[in-house]
């Protein structure tokens, strides 16, 4: 008897390049007064610092392979076919959603001159994995040369008139791991694009930022909600208004098991220790980097969210657990609170969030548990309504989205805002560095 197969569907590099190839959009009229100072000019970069970088998207075994997270111009696959707002979004797509959302910016004008800022379309992230785990990890050092080259040969003016100051970039990986010094032998982790002299006037978008502000800037990790509309957005602030907080406190992540006293490990045991209180959501080897469901539900009902440094301060859970109205509860100032200063601002922090020293859970005794339930409910409720006003700031809304939901400032319209800020207060105190 014959056996029936399912279809297969395979999909070509080259159609998965022209399906998220989008063609910018027309040119505002030069006269529009709401653009007054807000205008950007877009690089027109060779094929080979963006698109062509997505045609290498299984060749990196160390890193793992990222096809999957290319669909939807970098979104993701939906979480479920009838799915409206819920993406498998890997964060390290950042610089393809931001290219996206860039191709709709309101004020963009063709002529480089008349740009109040510059974007470089680079998907600096994935060329840096070539470095990281591919076959030039030994020349790591060489990172964004050929950029620089390419911009010094191609409109030249457009990079002189303010040697950089004006031009900006995302780059969807800590800047960290864009700060090796050139001159290490051998070589450590990272790259040296920050380091390079030629780009020290650029200002660089990361997911987290070093302690010197002057390139970089951290702009939140994208989380897996996309809302298209308006409509959307509020039918999910309700649903975090309506849950049901049954638990006080939840740790989503992975780490706390060796037997060095650390954060993670104080919390494991904390919470181990009083199951009534504390939940854990082991996402040990990014089993829920992908799989919002995981996570989303018992965040949910947690009344606040841990928030521990890992490998780096910074994390992706912060901006899920506020997404979800939890509230998040920070070990560090590097977690959050000196990142990410154009999306939650240095003074509000003590209205939506609360703050533990580490050293005083590691080494003095203090117990998370003890300091959380004894906040008052009063306060409890006033933090999460700041937290769920955050929402719109820290998501990153779905390009293409309806007139009614861009009334509300996104993650993206904010890191814009942002940069027209710092590059006008650079080219007004003219400080160029040569």
């Amino acid at each position: 008897m014959a056996c029936k197969y399912g279809t297969l569907i395979i999909i070509t590099i080259t159609q998965l390049l022209a399906f998220f190839f989008v063609p910018q959009f027309a040119q505002s009229d030069p006269s529009d007064s709401d653009c007054s100072h807000r205008w950007i000019h877009i690089r027109r970069l060779p094929p080979r610092f963006n698109l062509d970088l997505l045609a290498n998207c299984s060749e990196y075994p160390l890193s793992g392979d990222f096809c999957s997270y290319l669909p939807n111009h970098g979104l993701g696959h939906k979480t479920h076919n009838r799915s409206q707002s819920w993406y498998r979004t890997d964060p390290s797509m950042l610089e393809l959603v931001f290219h996206r959302r860039m191709l709709e910016y309101p004020c963009l004008t063709s002529d480089p001159a008349a740009a109040d800022a510059i974007y470089l379309p680079y998907y600096a992230g994935i060329d840096a994995l070539r470095y990281l785990y591919g076959p030039d990890v030994n020349s790591s050092a060489e990172h964004g040369l050929d950029l620089f080259q390419f911009l010094q040969k191609d409109e030249p003016k457009a990079w002189k008139r303010n040697m950089g100051h004006d031009h900006f970039l995302v780059m969807a990986r800590p800047a960290w791991d864009f700060s090796q010094p050139p001159g290490n032998d051998p070589p450590i982790w990272g790259t040296s694009f920050l380091e390079l002299p030629e780009f020290f006037n650029v200002t660089a978008l990361t997911v987290e930022a070093r302690a010197w502000p002057w390139q970089d800037q951290a702009v939140p990790y994208p989380t897996s909600f996309h809302p298209p509309t308006l409509s959307f957005l509020e039918a999910w602030t309700q649903r975090v208004r309506r849950a049901k907080r049954s638990t006080l406190v939840l740790f989503v992540g992975g780490g706390g098991v060796s037997a060095t006293p650390n954060i993670r490990r104080s919390i494991r045991n904390e919470c181990e220790n009083s199951t009534a209180l504390c939940s854990i959501v082991d996402c040990s080897n990014g089993i829920c980097e992908h799989d919002p469901i995981r996570f989303m539900k018992p965040m949910l009902q947690a009344s606040f969210c841990l928030q521990p440094p890992g490998d780096t301060p910074t994390r992706r859970s912060t901006f899920d657990s506020i997404l979800a109205g939890c509230i998040p509860v920070f070990f560090e100032e590097l977690s959050a609170k000196s990142q990410y200063t154009w999306h939650l601002p240095e003074d509000e922090y003590e209205e939506f969030s609360v703050t533990i020293p580490k050293e005083e859970v590691v080494f003095k005794g203090l117990r998370i548990l003890d300091v959380l339930s004894s906040i008052p409910r009063s306060k409890v409720k006033s933090l999460r309504e700041k937290v769920m006003e955050l929402i719109p700031k820290i998501m990153y809304r779905r390009h293409m989205s309806s007139m009614g939901l861009r009334t509300k400032k996104d993650a993206f319209d904010l890191a814009i805002d942002g940069t027209l800020r710092r590059i006008k207060s650079r080219l007004e105190q003219q400080v160029f560095v040569q």
